[in-house]
């Protein structure tokens, strides 16, 4: 079975499901970006584990990494709960994962090809639901179907950690925001992030405002417990919790 089998099979006869490797990102099917990803980009995965484990973390917990990229997270919390299921829609990544994985001998990790709309979670539910910088791949209105799936997913009482690109600022404010946020990159393609890197992203990705999206954890049956913004009104990082129904 390919990676995008998932996909397919999840679609059926729907002509009108959104194809998630389409939307999975340019950056993210572009395998010299993979090559350079871990160095362009620090997850910062010790800490969030140490976060998680403040929430409810434990040997224990299963873990769904959604979104994993090249696994940052799902290779640091692996030691600390019984279980990472790591989803991602970028067979390059996946790929990539799978080979750090063998180099470290991890053997509780399943690498699943899917994403938002299509992964299904076969076992015990998840006790944490990570997600950093991949929900934004989609549209809002492809958001809440995410979001709707994910509270399914979790056992009542269950953590959802996301962490992404949100814009906390209003609409009449954005052309000014975004052309700063742009304007302060580089144009070196192998440094942090180059300022046509940012440009794409706002232009081709699906990032969306807080006051639009926040709404969105409630109506699919979560609650914020922490909220933390940057100063620059561009990331956003949540604990939610998944109300019981």
């Amino acid at each position: 079975m390919g990676p995008m089998d998932p996909v397919k099979r999840h679609r059926g006869s729907r002509g009108w499901w959104l194809d998630e490797y389409a939307h999975a990102g340019r950056e993210n099917l572009d395998s010299s970006h993979v090559d350079r990803y871990d160095g362009k980009m620090d997850a910062r995965a010790a800490d969030e584990v140490e976060l998680l484990r403040s929430w409810g973390l434990a040997r224990s917990s299963v873990v769904v990494d959604m979104g994993c990229g090249t696994g940052q997270f799902a290779l640091a919390v692996a030691p600390q709960c019984r279980r990472v299921v790591a989803v991602d829609v970028s067979p390059i990544m996946l790929e990539r994962l799978r080979t750090k994985c063998d180099e470290a001998t991890t053997r509780n990790i399943d690498v699943v090809a899917g994403g938002f709309l299509t992964y299904e979670h076969v076992g015990d539910p998840p006790d944490v639901v990570y997600s950093r910088y991949a929900l934004h791949h989609l549209p809002d209105f492809w958001k809440t179907m995410a979001l709707q799936r994910l509270h399914a997913m979790l056992r009542p009482g269950a953590v959802l950690r996301l962490w992404d690109v949100v814009y906390r600022f209003d609409a009449d404010e954005a052309a000014e925001r975004i052309e700063a946020w742009c304007g302060g990159m580089g144009n070196d393609v192998d440094g942090e992030w180059a300022r046509w890197e940012m440009e794409e992203h706002v232009r081709d990705e699906h990032s969306t405002f807080t006051w639009l999206l926040e709404p969105m954890f409630e109506r699919a049956g979560f609650t914020i417990e922490a909220a933390e913004y940057s100063d620059d009104g561009f990331d956003a990082r949540y604990i939610l919790r998944a109300d019981s129904r």
